[in-house]
């Protein structure tokens, strides 16, 4: 499957900003699921801009505007193709986890920071579910449909730095936060995780030359003799449907968009995603 994506992102300050420096990760990277076509970030009004990788390999491209400006806008723009495997078999085992291979080679995506930490009762429903499987990567999916089953995916419930606890205790979140506490459990069971930040068509079967609107999406992918992803959002593997920008150990390493400015008392932002399926 072919897909464009138009993310557009619109800043307006109260008074003039008299700087601004950014950095966005809104370049889908290429993988063996996905190869990207092509790809622009525009800024306005015209920026310095600088490109380069980030340690998790997200493309990143930093750029300053320092002439006043009163809003700035933020457009980029990817045709992707997608061509998913379905999911394979789970082959990992629990003793491989526990080898100076996994612990040591992804020592990164075993951490349990605040944005990801289980609480104490969630923390026990995932040994329990570690414990009924005699494959990680089975424990993997179940933890999956846990999470999906038990929480509601409600627009708005929670606020863009909010921990994975939070939607745990209210049973209510967004894709951000399912994801959260999917990472947390997963690393809790000892199986490196990690936080993916993409796109999904929100179409089951996308009409050629449509446009439709969407939004970020957020999902996983688990270590089992290689990065395996699912969605714990939807309980299912991404297929063709799916674009993605960056990975990381939680949102905070893949934020679409992240920086500062000097002069303006404040500011607002607006998005608006656009997709549309080409072939």
């Amino acid at each position: 499957m072919q897909l464009r994506i138009v993310h557009t992102t619109t800043f307006e300050y109260e008074g003039k900003a008299t700087a601004s420096y950014n950095q966005a990760r809104l370049t889908p990277v290429t993988t063996t699921d996905q190869i990207v076509v092509h790809s622009r970030v525009e800024v306005s009004p015209k920026p310095w801009v600088f490109e380069y990788r980030d340690y998790f390999g997200t493309q990143v491209t930093a750029f300053e505007v320092v002439d006043p400006h009163d809003h700035m806008a933020v457009t980029a723009t990817s045709t992707v193709h997608t061509h998913r495997s379905p999911l394979p078999a789970p082959s990992a085992t629990w003793e491989s986890l526990g080898t100076r291979e996994v612990e040591d080679r992804w020592t990164e995506y075993l951490t349990l920071p605040e944005r990801v930490a289980p609480t104490t009762d969630f923390a026990q429903r995932v040994k329990q579910v570690a414990a009924d499987h005699d494959l990680p990567g089975e424990a993997a999916r179940d933890l999956c449909a846990l999470v999906h089953d038990e929480l509601e995916l409600v627009p708005g419930s929670t606020h863009v730095g909010a921990p994975a606890a939070t939607a745990w205790q209210q049973r209510a979140g967004v894709c951000q936060d399912l994801a959260h506490l999917v990472v947390g459990g997963l690393r809790t069971m000892g199986l490196p995780a990690r936080y993916v930040s993409g796109y999904l068509h929100p179409a089951d079967e996308p009409v050629v030359g449509e446009h439709v609107r969407g939004d970020s999406h957020a999902w996983v992918e688990w270590w089992d003799d290689g990065w395996q992803g699912y969605d714990p959002s939807h309980d299912r593997a991404p297929d063709d449907r799916y674009v993605t920008l960056a990975v990381g150990r939680d949102y905070g390493d893949v934020k679409p968009i992240s920086g500062i400015y000097s002069g303006a008392r404040t500011s607002s932002m607006t998005v608006e995603v656009e997709l549309t399926r080409l072939a």
